[in-house]
């Protein structure tokens, strides 16, 4: 008889949204049963967050760049797209402020709360938005130190400028775009193996938040958590009626890109997602051109969970110091919140300045945020997710309205040129 020489079969490991489910559910028990080893364990969580962050500026650089510089060559490609997003961005964050308000207007989570800090603000926080100086941060005068500061927003407009100088080049660019490409290339390999120890990171993460905060902690403002995620959802659920008007199936699209919105919910950070959200968009069919301009864009621009949370927690300061929230009071909480929340990408501590902004157009003092500050991180989590899934329809939503303009466009040539070349 001959011995089977077959391999043995490699067991195959549940996929990774799965794996940091369980990741984070055990941390979740380990910070609750033994804070002490969950406390213990920040360092780990924070060194996967530092090692995504390495790649974040060189990708979103290259990215928008190669983005821009192949469309370069029709600049009303890169401006129809930009428009779309920039677009939906607005409306989105409208109809997110709207569920904020409404939802307080319903449960009124504020009305009668007798609350003392809980939290601690950031020393030296600004309590506005500095506009002239919000927008002269986003011309670089030093490309690299930018880049070396994490600044996303001046990043960009390097990139696309850079993009636009590219494209103008033609084929004398090429060396550089292939270069760039390569980078891009390297970048995605290199975040596959950050993310093969998301898992743990998760894990760790989640045993630091409960093993210090605690549930104590989020007794006294449970029915704000609560009211919060009853917003969050009412989100998601307007986001799948989004994607199933244009086509798209929404729990298909959902799991498709559960490993960025688990990533965002446990880290509270939408900037750890966007290396793994390119990767999962473009293996969707998204192409490159609209990744690139739209997702980092987005993650500025596009903070649909940030602007839900700032509308209900001002409306619950408010209620709970006992202001009249009437009918020009409301109006200035949804104009203040609609302009603030476009302005916090760039700001350090940017959610609270945005808070701090808003609370002050109606009269509050600014250090009514220390009363859910205490909270912010349970709150924090659900509103990143939000901030996630909301650029995940973004991008799709400009796929198909740019694809269905594209069309539009060929047909009406193709039509053209049909009655230019039949018989008189």
């Amino acid at each position: 008889m001959i011995a089977s020489t077959a391999a043995p079969k490699r067991r195959r490991l549940p996929p990774l949204p799965l794996q940091m489910m369980l990741g984070l559910l055990a941390g979740l028990a380990v910070g609750m049963l033994w804070p002490k080893i969950g406390a213990g364990l920040q360092p780990f969580g924070t060194a996967f967050i530092e090692a995504i962050k390495m790649v974040v500026i060189p990708l979103v650089f290259s990215a928008v760049t190669l983005g821009v510089a192949r469309m370069g060559s029709e600049l009303n490609r890169f401006g129809r797209v930009a428009v779309l997003a920039l677009g939906w961005f607005m409306f989105a964050t409208l109809v997110s402020i709207v569920i904020g308000l409404a939802l307080n207007g319903i449960f009124h989570p504020g009305a009668g709360a007798s609350l003392a800090s809980s939290g601690k603000l950031p020393a030296n926080m600004a309590a506005s938005v500095d506009w002239t100086k919000y927008f002269l941060d986003l011309i670089p005068a030093n490309v690299l130190a930018v880049m070396a500061a994490q600044k996303v927003l001046p990043t960009i407009v390097f990139a696309v400028l850079f993009g636009m100088a590219l494209a103008s080049l033609g084929p004398r660019a090429r060396p550089i775009t292939d270069g760039l490409q390569a980078l891009l290339d390297a970048m995605f390999k290199l975040t596959q193996w950050i993310v093969a120890f998301a898992p743990l990171a998760v894990f760790a993460v989640m045993a630091w938040l409960f093993a210090t905060q605690g549930l104590a902690t989020i007794g006294a403002l449970a029915k704000l958590i609560g009211v919060m995620y009853i917003g969050i959802a009412i989100a998601i659920l307007m986001s799948w009626v989004a994607l199933w008007l244009i086509g798209e199936r929404p729990l298909a699209v959902t799991r498709k890109v559960m490993e960025p919105l688990i990533l965002g919910f446990t880290t509270r950070s939408s900037e750890v997602t966007l290396p793994v959200h390119m990767e999962k968009l473009k293996s969707m069919g998204a192409p490159d051109r609209v990744v690139s301009v739209v997702l980092p864009l987005g993650y500025s621009f596009n903070l649909d969970g940030s602007s839900l949370y700032i509308a209900l927690a001002v409306t619950f300061l408010a209620e709970a110091y006992g202001l009249q929230l009437d009918w020009p009071a409301l109006a200035t909480i949804l104009l203040t919140t609609l302009i603030a929340s476009k302005g916090i990408a760039n700001v350090p501590s940017g959610g609270l300045v945005a808070l701090a902004t808003v609370t002050t157009a109606i009269g509050l003092p600014v250090e009514a945020i220390a009363i859910i500050a205490g909270v912010d991180a349970f709150m924090d989590m659900g509103r990143t997710a939000v901030n996630v899934f909301g650029n995940t329809v973004a991008v799709l939503l400009v796929k198909n309205a740019a694809n269905d303009v594209e069309e539009e466009q060929v047909v009406a040539v193709s039509a053209e040129n049909n009655r230019l070349s039949s018989p008189a």
